[in-house]
Formats: structure tokens, C-alpha cells, sequence
């Protein structure tokens, strides 16, 4: 039912697994076959799913893989997408199928889960610590000796930890690593570029691992100020450049190629264009982006920060990233005037950078939503409501009702995802054409 392509995963146990009643969002009362979801006929606007529900555009999924793959290409940079955004192997397998080099993810747990379904090539962008997630990693390296897994390291600490579990079990090939690039008052890396050339050099020396390359995140750069971000992160960039040409003069990497990575949603067009073009090393350089949020992009934070990448420049394709994460409730009490209690609440839509935004009502039937007028805000929600304030006086305090349908755009699409074990995907119509799972 125009599903997207599986990049080669192992989805099939997905769809041929039985759901049963009491799965957010699904209608069902009795066993059902999740691959059969997609011939049942159910509309959303007709009201035919259970409410809240959480949306995917096919549409919108396709435009934004095309318009990253399309990015990349003309940059010359690779994309291993963070995959903690979704947590979704059927969307993992979109984007390899798509041209992603590999998958990035943030937990051991992660990792296995992703290797679970085949992935091949996986970067943990994140400290490898805890010694029970070092030795599940070194054992998928041993057990699998053709899949491909990376991690960071920021400290002399993490170095000696890593190099010990691998001299201990005795892997044939070496645990290759990133050394993180960090900034003052921010999360993991090293705070200079002084003690990230020590890192790398001990690194290298270090038995069992292997230096792989140099890595950083700059989207913790970003701020209100946005042309001050800019120069921010056009700086951090050019020291990550700088931290591999002066690794390779000390010939400290391993392996047949050096990476080079960085990349959130907000900047990835500064990264690109820092990225591209570093040439002239004794190995060849691969540009690896970590974009994850553009698969959906959201109707709020990240909006708007593509929409300052569009006016930077026009690296993406027409239409720039569209939204395909929608979440929707229907109207269940209007107890004053200007004020709607929807069915949905922080359990089922982020909350933690802005409150969702009301896009669309309907009432259940055919036809296409209509556009919610401006001044309608949530203004707050509880664990399963939302607050709809309407602006006071319009012909919509009138006419809204109980039983009506809502649907909201998100800001932050990583903390609606982890709220679904399972996600519809429809048409532009919105009808279903089949569901896609996350394993958080």
C-alpha cells in the first residue's frame, strides 16, 4: 500500500506481527495482522481511528528524503541519520534505501536495536561508558565481524576503558573511534583544541582501538541570535577541519579513511559547506552529516530554522522540508466560550520546546480540513489533555464542537515519536495506507 522502501532491512516480521486491541490509536477490537492496516479502508478525518493519533504524510516523507539525498549529493557529503528521532527501523530503511552511508544513534540499546533489523553501519554518537554497553557492543563486533560500528570518545578515561574490554576479549579488529570536539558549558567534548590533539595522539597509541576521526555537534550553538550562531558555528567547524589535517600530519588515524563528522538539523548547510572540499590528506576524507529531524521536520523549532537555512541559501530543493508529523484529538468538552478540551496531552505530543500548535478542524466525515483560524493556541496540557484557547468572539467558538476533530503540528518532532510504539502513515486525503513502528 505505497510503502516506503526497506533499504534491504528485515521489516517483514513487522508487518506479519499480530496487534491487538489497546494500541494507541488503532480502532480495533479484536486481533489484527499490522500489514493488513492498510486494506481496512479507515479515513482519519472520517473519524475512523481511536483519537488521539499520530499522523505521518507520505507525501511529506518522500519530498524530504529526496530533498536531503539531493543535498548531500551536491555538497559531496555522506548522511548517516540520527536514528534516535524515530527509533523507527521502517524509516531507517527509507533512508538507506535513499542513499544514507549508515545510521547514527545515541544508546548501546539503540545500536542493538538497529542491528536487529540489519543495519550495517552505525555510528553511536555518544560516550561509550557503562561497562555492560561496552561489552554489547564489542560482542555484536565479534559475533558480526562485517558490520560496521563507530563511537566517540572525549577523555583520557574513556580511552583506557575502551582499550581494556577490547585487549581483554581479544577482538580481531580494532574498536575505531571519533574524538568529540566539545564546547565550554555544553555537553560531552573536549573544551579545546589543544586537549583533543592529546586525545587523539593517546588514542591512537592506545591498544585495541583505532582513531577513525574527529567529530563534534554544533547544534547546541544554537540561540535567538542568529547571525551570531552563524559565525559560532562556522568557527567550530573550521576547528574540527583543522583538528584532522593536524591528525593527519601526525599520521594518527587508522583504517582506509578519515571521518569527518558533525551535522544536527538546524545548521547542517554550514557543515556541508565547511565539510566540502577537504582534500590534499594521506587518506581520503569522508563528510558525514547527522541529520535526523529532517525526515519529519514539525510545524515549530525546527521550522523556523529551516526556514533561516532557505534564506541563506537555496541548497535544498523547492519547497525546502515540509512537515509530516501531525498529531490529532477530537474536541472532547467545550466548557466555556473560548476554550476547547481536546483528547491529547503530554503523553502524546512533545511539550518540552513549544506546546502544539493547532493546524486543522473537521468535522468527522468527507472532505478536507479546514484551517484553524489565528489566535487559536494550546496554551496548556495535562498527561491526556490539551487546552485549545480560541480567540474570543470568532464565528469558531460557535461552531467548534464536541466530537469535532483536531489536528496539531509538534515543535521537536525526538519527544513526539517516543510517545508512539506505533505511527499511521496516510495520504494527502488522509486515508491509512500502513503503519510504521518505533523501539524506544
Amino acid at each position: 500500500m505505497n510503502k516506503l522502501p526497506h533499504g534491504g532491512l528485515a521489516l517483514a516480521g513487522l508487518d506479519e506481527q499480530i496487534l491487538h486491541p489497546g494500541v494507541k490509536g488503532l480502532p480495533i477490537t479484536g486481533p489484527l495482522r499490522q500489514g493488513a492496516i492498510g486494506v481496512q479502508g479507515w479515513n482519519v478525518l472520517r473519524g475512523d481511528t481511536s483519537f488521539p493519533v499520530a499522523l505521518l504524510k507520505s507525501s511529506a516523507l518522500r519530498h524530504n528524503l529526496d530533498a536531503m539525498r539531493q543535498f548531500c549529493e551536491r555538497f559531496g557529503v555522506s548522511l548517516a541519520p540520527h536514528g534516535k528521532t524515530t527509533m523507527s527501523p521502517q524509516l531507517f530503511g527509507a533512508q538507506l534505501a535513499n542513499g544514507a552511508w549508515g545510521m547514527t544513534l545515541a544508546s548501546a540499546t539503540q545500536v542493538q536495536v538497529a542491528h536487529r533489523f540489519g543495519v550495517r553501519r552505525v555510528m553511536l554518537a555518544n560516550q561509550l561508558v557503562a561497562a555492560a554497553d561496552i561489552n554489547s557492543m564489542l560482542q555484536l563486533m565479534q559475533d558480526d565481524p562485517d558490520f560496521e560500528f563507530f563511537a566517540l570518545v572525549d577523555s583520557r578515561a574513556g580511552v583506557e576503558r575502551l582499550s581494556q574490554a577490547a585487549t581483554a576479549r581479544g577482538l580481531k579488529r580494532p574498536l575505531p573511534l571519533l574524538v568529540e570536539l566539545g564546547l565550554p558549558g555544553k555537553r560531552a567534548g573536549c573544551r579545546s583544541f589543544e586537549e583533543a590533539m592529546t586525545l587523539a595522539r593517546a588514542l591512537a597509541q592506545a591498544p585495541g582501538l583505532q582513531l577513525a576521526g574527529i567529530e563534534g555537534y554544533e547544534g547546541l550553538l544554537v540561540s535567538n541570535q542568529r547571525a551570531a550562531d552563524v559565525q559560532a558555528v562556522a568557527h567550530f567547524i573550521g576547528q574540527l577541519v583543522a583538528l584532522v589535517r593536524e591528525a593527519d600530519a601526525e599520521a594518527l588515524f587508522g583504517g582506509s579513511q578519515i571521518l569527518l563528522s558533525a551535522g544536527g538539523s538546524a545548521y547542517f548547510d554550514l557543515v556541508a559547506r565547511g565539510f566540502s572540499g577537504v582534500a590534499g590528506l594521506s587518506l581520503p576524507v569522508r563528510p558525514v552529516l547527522r541529520s535526523g529531524c529532517y525526515l519529519t521536520n514539525d510545524h515549530g523549532s525546527y521550522q523556523r530554522l529551516i526556514n533561516d537555512l532557505g534564506a541563506r541559501e537555496s541548497a535544498l530543493p523547492q519547497g525546502g522540508l515540509q512537515s509530516a508529523l501531525e498529531v490529532w484529538s477530537v474536541v472532547q468538552s467545550r466548557p466555556e466560550p473560548a476554550l476547547a478540551i481536546l483528547s491529547m496531552g503530554k503523553r502524546d505530543a512533545s511539550y518540552d520546546v513549544d506546546l502544539p500548535l493547532p493546524l486543522y478542524a473537521h468535522r468527522p466525515g468527507p472532505g478536507l480540513p479546514a484551517a484553524l483560524p489565528d489566535g487559536c493556541s494550546i496554551v496548556k496540557m495535562n498527561d491526556q489533555h490539551a487546552y485549545l484557547e480560541l480567540p474570543p468572539q470568532h464565528v469558531v467558538c460557535d461552531t467548534l464542537a464536541v466530537g469535532d476533530l483536531v489536528g496539531c503540528g509538534i515543535s521537536h518532532p525526538c519527544t513526539t515519536f517516543d510517545k508512539w510504539p506505533l505511527l499511521l502513515a496516510v495520504d494527502d486525503d488522509y486515508a491509512v495506507r500502513y503503519a510504521v513502528n518505533t523501539f524506544f
